[in-house]
């Protein structure tokens, strides 16, 4: 299949629905995702739980994450990226040849109204430009992924550093940086993707026209840290100190029970103030303190500026109970508190149950049987199925003979030449 009759093929080829309705509101649409890692894959996952086609197109042999990190002890295989690319189909493609290239050009501007839409984090792809897909089609909708806004590099084990976070966590009086494991920017930077890419495609259903959008990694950190006032603070305060596992600006801390488990109790309101002080007895104790100190420990920053107070007078109540008591008379009280789990406690709770709610279990290719997530969105009060992520280069046929129209013998050239993965 020559380069020119691609061109030609997937200007006239229109949009194929995927066989079955599901009901799910973006049922008929369609994303060409070109990125490796969480943000942009947990974006176009995000899609693919609400009904869309994700076509996901890596290098023969899997991309820079296609073995990342858990991965499953019985088969090697990476339980990170079945993890993120549940439901997605996957079309495996030889992107250093200019056949290959062509492919995912004309999958990423396929003609028809559901069409045109790419996620991608690549740099140093001249030939995936915005440039180049709107001569193509003009109504494109590219969603660019970097890491900062100048094009450089970055990871959210670099971002979150450079916006200060790891000085604000970890234990009071420690000098040393705490790294946390969530790669939250990245997860948030994946759903600020999908809100830019749903807008300019509402607006392109509107008008006809086509968008590129960029967002940079380093950007949505400085936004999120912004956003809740901590940049204002330090510009104004100086540097916040570290307060362990205290809740800043209000009380919260966690306690240790007397068969050595740990919770965490939050009081935000005066209600879950009030609650934590019944249920625990210690209502005169806080009253004489309050007319001893002349505080008002119904607001938040008097509390947070007692946390140590406060929390020397009920360690005592939480170290006489074993859990079980601390939970049910908590629970009873409508304390807002939660207990301290594993990793491991939280899975082994979840399959003892069978599994429930946005948790699953299915029986992955080549891994086998995992717990896995359904999107957190629900209809009514319904969760939506779980599914399986695919193997590497599975939909490359289908995908090219559905979306560019190949038939059989241009397809079995194709892998001849190496242009893709055997399928």
């Amino acid at each position: 299949m020559h380069v020119r009759s691609l061109r030609m093929r997937a200007s006239w080829r229109s949009a194929v629905t995927m066989p079955g309705s599901t009901g799910k509101p973006l049922e008929g649409l369609r994303v060409v995702e070109c990125a490796s890692f969480v943000a942009g894959p947990s974006g176009c996952m995000t899609l693919g739980q609400l009904g869309a086609d994700i076509i996901r197109v890596d290098p023969i042999g899997g991309g820079p994450d296609y073995q990342r990190w858990p991965v499953s002890e019985r088969t090697g295989k990476s339980l990170y990226w079945t993890a993120l690319n549940k439901g997605k189909r996957s079309v495996a493609v030889d992107l250093r040849s200019p056949e290959g290239r062509e492919l995912v050009i004309a999958l990423a501007t396929a003609s028809g109204r559901d069409n045109g839409i790419v996620v991608d984090n690549n740099a140093g792809r001249p030939w995936l430009s915005y440039e180049v897909l709107a001569e193509r089609r003009t109504d494109v909708i590219q969603v660019h992924i970097q890491g900062y806004a100048d094009g450089r590099p970055a990871v959210d084990y670099t971002v979150n550093p450079e916006v200060g976070v790891p000085h604000l966590t970890g234990p009071a009086g420690s000098g040393d940086p705490v790294n946390h494991v969530l790669p939250a920017w990245d997860l948030l930077a994946g759903m600020t993707a999908v809100t830019g890419l749903l807008a300019a495609l509402h607006r392109r259903e509107r008008s006809g026209q086509g968008a590129f959008l960029q967002l940079a990694l380093h950007d949505v950190a400085l936004a999120g840290v912004a956003g809740m006032g901590w940049l204002a603070e330090a510009e104004e305060q100086g540097d916040r100190s570290r307060h362990g596992n205290h809740l800043y600006g209000s009380f919260g801390v966690d306690f240790a029970t007397g068969d050595g488990r740990r919770v965490m109790v939050v009081a935000l309101t005066p209600r879950q103030w009030a609650a934590l002080r019944t249920v625990t007895g210690t209502e005169k104790v806080f009253a004489a303190l309050e007319d001893v100190l002349g505080v008002d420990l119904d607001e938040e920053s008097e509390r947070f500026r007692l946390r140590e107070t406060i929390a020397a007078v009920l360690r005592p109540w939480f170290e006489a109970r074993v859990l079980d008591e601390v939970t049910r008379e908590l629970d009873a009280a409508h304390v807002l508190w939660s207990g301290y789990r594993t990793m491991g406690e939280v899975a082994a709770e979840i399959r003892a149950g069978g599994g429930s709610g946005v948790i699953g279990q299915v029986d992955q290719p080549g891994i086998g049987e995992v717990l896995t997530a359904r999107s957190p969105l629900r209809r009514g009060e319904e969760y939506g199925p779980v599914a399986t992520a695919p193997r590497l280069g599975e939909h490359t046929g289908e995908v090219l003979g559905e979306v560019l129209g190949l038939d059989g013998a241009e397809l079995g050239g194709l892998v001849d030449r190496g242009v893709v993965a055997p399928f």
